[in-house]
């Protein structure tokens, strides 16, 4: 803050003349709120005016846009941007890079062995250490003991140099998606007396922004004029009531506030590092975790404010807090702050659990090699040769020891697959960059593998499916029915003129028809497109709507009734010279003609409109118009004569009655050509397509056939939202999840919604129990009622076009051309990582098998590993780095939307992949073995085995190292298909990074045997030789067709593996945390249910079978069961004990039992509740128990050591 100051001030000094009112003093103004800031306008400035005035702006003209001007007020005020947080350097990433434990390991042992082979003991007959020891001629061979060290080494350095480099590149990736995200954002200004947009960094102080519902404040400012405004200002205050802002009592607006309702223009009073939320940054280091977005930061900062103050009051009250208040907000960000790392998406948990796994075995058989070696050894020298040990021998030995310890750490160093992270970072990171040309902007990487599950799309219906070019193609006016826009003669004037007028000022000043950018093309609509068709419509009548504007400015407008999701109308009030007042009203034709009572005729005069008429119009008007997809709404006005004097503004049940209503439109908004095609793929992938919208029932019906959502004769609802919620809410009027689950399977339309009827449904379907598999929801929004259905999702699509700040906020990914169709393109691009990861493990565990078996029995057997150390590092890089490289980037190809979603719990290596892994580890075992022990006679050569400790390399060992990477780079190619399909070739050139990655990796083999000489323990062979190895390697592809033959369903024995992580591995304090919360957010359920390993095969029906037996006999429910803990593995597959405090019972913590794999027989609240236990309260374990047998109800209290009991404990 001190540099921006210093610099500031140096800034002021030269422009103090420019402008009536320093930095300072406007810093010092925005710090006030309210009625304050009001008083001190109008005692410094003289009122807003003043201050604009001493801006050098207009509140009308706005700023002349001269860039001298714009200059200087950079200079004076500073600029509209927040520095980001620096990159971490390359070098920082070299660094943590090098904290990989096996390359610590790895390090050592290489020094280690570079300090002994330079140590020569003083004239050391080395005959006498035993024959180990000896038969070295040359001495020239002896002294080059150090290289295999300094190549390890040097292979370290590379693997970390990669790895840096990927890591490196990905940060920057990320930046420079977060900076397209940044400039993409714009903003309405006037300057010149045009309103343009331009990108948020431009804005200066002084500048007249137009703000409107749904705006995200980019800088501090002060409203000149308002309609209706009312802003949420909780990631400033955190007080979650929207706040009015009008001109005699609250003026501040405070950057990264949002707009909920209304519009209005503001002067910029503070931008960049000195707006509000400028400052919080600056206190906080320019935000110590980058995270996506600025206000998460602030909210961050402003909560462990708020923390430090609430720690000491409040314990207890934290829990009977509803999410509303401060308190609320403060439990979710204690929670945010406690759960396990929450950037880890469902595949990476699975990952990581997968390759903890695979490593813990590897350092198993990694330590058991060392220990057989250095037995054998022992027992070689000291027992077999009964060679004393003598001192001058112990370096010798020491060597030997070294040596050993080196091959364990190879072994170990192949068995950790650390190239699993990279391929999942690399594969995510590629999607993302190419999601880019599909006009999917992706701002959370685990959304878009989270897509590729996506079990549900629930769809905003306007400009989603629909163009969202609005056009009036129907009108009821003056008692007739136009099919088509009439000509304008055929409309009475007097009709004419209050038509005109009302469109022209009843719809928001900044919604206005443009000349077509092309010549030819359509004209552009600009804001709200339900406006821009009824401006269209002025237009095609041949009247302009702008002369009508220009008449009556913003300014004069006397009141302004916004449109929200509540009114469904906008109105807005002139005042005449008489003093008499006329309001024009718009709205959703079921709404506003309940609140019409006369309708004006052919002749122009207005005539009673009954209850009666209006339900003729419905029947003959509105439902035609609607069943043929139109939008219907009705414009309408009503006058204030001024002898009644001034109505009561403030009481709008009172003002928006006894209208007048002037005509019915019907808009139509044609349905995207390319929409039916994507539903239909949609459909076929296994993906539920809902729509969700608010137009009324019949246009919804219409559109959904159009789109093929609805196909004729099937049996699918259609709901309205009042009639949903009638459905779903018991008599006392809470939502019941079994009554949305009756309701949500057949559901495909719901129309005239609510945004909280779309959240429900979108919470009432993740949180189901009906489906065997848990229900993986997308949804759409553009609105910014809309946000908290995207919150709620897994993932939430917003409006890149349409779509207002709010909504971009609480989504993961961004459409960039707001196209259903792009949606189909990421489920794609899901599934499509989802099977690159599983395409890398099945290559990757082939080898980790093979080169780890080798290893161990070749160094049991011969004392010396096969494969040497740089060997293994180098097929170590061939199978991480490069082989992630070349599997994760295969594009993805249509037949992936031809199966049905993967569920949650979908092992990442099913039965057929793990019968391709074992099937070409025992090919690569054969071969290897046999090169290994009767390759000498084979192809004629000394053989390698037991050759003395510093021996030159052998052909044998090079054959048998050459053979093997030969057969991994085939395998690669088997690698790309894990469906068991034929073809392993199929589109092979399609991936150029794959076709190079082979070709490459093949070049440099051919290097590195002919010329690698010592440090590869290599020696150059014949061209005989090499086409041996590269026939032994080309087998694998035969071998290939081979497996693929064999049904998978024959081989019952073989296990999947790579779930989720079990509950029971969550820290207890941690499971604490979780209870009290008032609903876990989306992210962290996907934690927990990642956290839950299902007990498959026949582990499961092992306990299943214990238990029943141990119910039978009626014993203790202990019998047959190994220990009280044991018992939670048995819940892990029926309940899993998840606290959500429903919406109904605020205080009492249920446990749902999500996903329930087998599907038990439990609907949740539909089970009859089990007869209480000792320890009163709705466990888990009664509840799932209480499924095996009714009759048997002993059960004690959950043992002590369980988790559970430190649930109860917390409860």
């Amino acid at each position: 803050m001190s540099q921006v100051t210093s610099h500031n001030s140096m800034a002021e000094t030269n422009h103090e003349g420019d402008f009536g009112c320093s930095l300072k003093e406007l810093c010092n103004l925005m710090e006030l709120r309210g009625t304050e800031g009001l008083h001190k306008i109008e005692e410094s400035y003289g009122g807003v005016q003043g201050l604009c005035t001493r801006l050098k702006s207009s509140p009308v003209e706005g700023l002349s846009g001269h860039p001298s001007d714009i200059e200087k007020r950079k200079a004076a005020f500073g600029q509209n941007f927040i520095p980001p947080k620096k990159p971490k350097t390359f070098l920082q990433l070299v660094w943590e890079a090098l904290q990989d434990v096996t390359l610590i390991i790895l390090e050592v042992a290489a020094i280690v062995s570079l300090g002994l082979s330079f140590y020569k003991p003083p004239g050391a007959d080395r005959e006498h250490c035993g024959k180990g020891a000896g038969g070295v001629e040359d001495e020239n061979e002896s002294e080059a003991g150090w290289i295999e060290g300094a190549a390890i080494l040097l292979s370290v350095i590379c693997v970390v140099l990669v790895t840096a480099f990927n890591d490196w590149s990905k940060e920057k990736q990320f930046r420079g998606l977060q900076s397209r995200i940044e400039q993409e954002q714009k903003f309405s200004v006037v300057r010149g007396g045009q309103v343009i947009q331009i990108p948020v960094t431009e804005i200066v102080v002084g500048d007249i922004a137009q703000i409107k519902y749904g705006d995200l404040l980019p800088a501090d400012g002060i409203l000149i004029q308002g309609n209706d405004l009312k802003i949420d200002e909780s990631s400033l205050t955190g007080e979650s009531d929207h706040v009015k802002k009008t001109l005699d009592k609250d003026l501040m607006l405070l950057s990264g506030t949002h707009v909920m309702e209304g519009s209005g223009k503001m002067v910029v009073s503070a931008v960049g590092v000195n707006s509000q939320t400028g400052i919080i940054f600056t206190l906080l280091g320019a935000g110590e975790d980058d995270d996506d977005d600025d206000e998460e930061k602030e909210e961050k900062k402003k909560e462990k404010e708020k923390k430090k103050e609430k720690k000491t009051q409040d314990g207890a009250a934290m829990e009977m807090q509803p999410l509303k208040s401060e308190e609320g907000g403060d439990a979710e960000e204690k929670r945010k702050a406690n759960l396990p790392k929450k950037e880890k998406s469902v595949l990476q948990g699975k990952l990581t659990k997968l390759a903890v796994q695979i490593g813990k075995a590897g350092l198993v058989m990694s330590a058991i090699t060392v220990i057989i070696l250095v037995v054998l050894f022992v027992v070689d020298t000291f027992w077999i040769q009964g060679l004393p040990w003598v001192k001058s021998c112990t370096p010798i030995y020491i060597q030997f020891f070294v040596k050993f310890f080196i091959i364990g750490v190879t072994v170990l160093v192949v068995a950790v697959p650390e190239g699993l992270p990279l391929a999942v970072t690399i594969s995510l990171a590629y999607s993302v960059k190419k999601m880019m040309k599909d006009n999917n902007l992706v701002r959370h990487l685990d959304a878009c593998e989270t897509m590729g599950n996506a079990t549900a799309i629930c769809s905003d219906k306007t400009g989603t499916l629909t163009m969202n070019r609005m056009t009036v193609v129907q009108v009821y006016v003056a008692d007739k029915h136009y099919k088509k826009v009439p000509e304008p003669e055929l409309i009475p004037a007097t009709i004419m003129d209050l038509l005109i007028l009302g469109i022209g000022v009843n719809c928001a000043y900044t919604t206005k028809i443009m000349p077509p950018e092309k010549e030819g093309g359509l004209p552009r609509q600009v804001g709200n497109k339900t406006e821009c068709a009824l401006l269209g419509f002025a237009l095609d009548l041949k009247r302009d709507y702008q002369a009508i504007r220009n008449e009556i400015p913003e300014e004069k407008l006397y009141k302004v009734y916004t449109f929200n999701s509540v009114r469904k109308s906008m109105s807005t009030v002139l005042k005449n010279a008489d003093g008499s007042f006329r309001m024009f009203s718009k709205g959703a034709s079921e709404i506003l003609l309940k609140k019409c009572c006369k309708i004006l005729t052919a002749n122009g005069e207005p005539k009673l409109f009954r209850p009666r008429d209006r339900e003729d119009m419905v029947k003959k008007v509105i439902e035609p118009m609607a069943s043929e997809g139109l939008r219907t709404i009705c414009l309408a006005y009503r006058d204030f004569p001024p002898s009644e004097g001034e109505p009561d503004w403030e009481n709008e049940n009172e003002i928006l009655t006894s209208l007048t209503c002037v005509c019915v439109v019907g808009i139509e908004d044609p349905v995207r050509p390319e929409v039916p095609d994507a539903i239909r793929k949609c459909q076929r992938a296994g993906i539920t397509v809902r729509m969700v919208t608010g137009d009324n029932i019949n246009t919804a019906r219409a559109i959904a056939t159009k789109c093929g959502i609805l196909q004729p004769g099937d049996d699918f609802l259609c709901l309205e939202g009042k009639e949903f919620n009638r459905r779903i809410r018991n008599e006392k009027g809470e939502i019941e999840q079994e009554r949305i689950d009756k309701i949500w399977p057949k559901l495909r339309v719901l129309a005239r919604s609510s945004p909280t009827d779309k959240h429900t449904l979108v919470k009432g379907i993740i949180d189901s129990t009906v489906a065997e598999q848990r229900q993986v929801v997308a949804v759409t929004g553009d609105g910014t009622n809309d946000g908290p259905a995207l919150k709620k999702a897994d993932v939430g699509f917003a409006m890149g076009i349409a779509g207002t700040d709010v909504a971009k906020e609480a989504s993961d990914i961004i459409l960039t051309d707001d196209n259903f169709s792009s949606i189909v393109k990421a489920v794609m691009w899901g599934r499509n990582v989802y099977d690159s990861i599983s395409k890398f493990l099945q290559f990757q565990l082939t080898v980790n098998v093979v080169a780890v078996i080798v290893a161990f029995t070749g160094a049991c057997i011969t004392q010396d590993s096969p494969l040497k150390a740089v060997q293994m590092l180098w097929v170590n890089l061939i199978m991480d780095t490069f082989a992630s490289l070349a599997l994760a980037t295969e594009p993805p190809t249509e037949s992936l939307l031809l199966r049905k979603p993967y569920g949650r719990n979908k092992p990442l290596i099913s039965r057929t992949m793990m019968k391709n892994i074992l099937g070409h580890a025992v090919y690569q075992l054969t071969i290897i073995f046999t090169l290994l022990f009767a390759g000498e006679q084979i192809f004629d050569i000394d053989s390698g085995r037991n050759t003395p400790l510093n021996a030159p390399p052998s052909e044998h060992y090079t054959i048998v190292f050459n053979t093997f990477v030969m057969m991994q780079l085939f395998n690669e190619i088997n690698a790309r298909k894990i469906h068991g399909e034929r073809n392993v070739f199929d589109g092979i050139f399609n991936n150029i990074i794959f076709c190079s990655i082979v070709l490459g990796t093949f070049i440099i083999q051919i290097v590195i045997v002919q010329f690698g000489g010592k440090p590869f323990s290599c020696v150059g062979l014949s061209i005989d030789q090499w086409l041996w190895c590269i026939f032994l390697g080309m087998g694998c592809l035969l071998w290939g067709q081979l497996i693929s033959s064999i049904p998978t369903s024959r081989l019952k024995f073989l296990k999947t593996a790579g779930h989720g992580t079990q509950k029971e591995e969550i820290p207890d304090e941690e499971l604490e945390d979780m209870d009290g919360l008032d609903e876990i957010d989306h992210a962290e359920r996907e934690l927990r249910r990642g956290q839950i390993l299902w007990f498959r095969g026949l582990n499961r029906i092992q306990t299943q079978i214990r238990v029943v037996n141990a119910f039978r006999s009626s014993l203790s429910p202990y019998e047959g069961l190994e220990k009280p803990e044991s018992r939670s593995s048995i819940h892990n597959f029926m309940t899993h004990p998840e606290f959500r405090i429903e919406d109904s019972e605020p205080h009492i913590p249920l446990i749902d039992d999500t996903d329930a794999e087998d599907d038990a027989p439990t609907k949740r609240n539909s089970t009859p509740p089990p007869p209480p236990s000792p320890n009163k309260n709705n466990n888990a374990v009664d509840s799932s128990i209480h499924l095996f047998l009714e009759s048997s109800k002993c059960v004690s209290p959950t043992a002590p050591g369980s988790p559970l009991h430190s649930l109860e404990t917390s409860l």
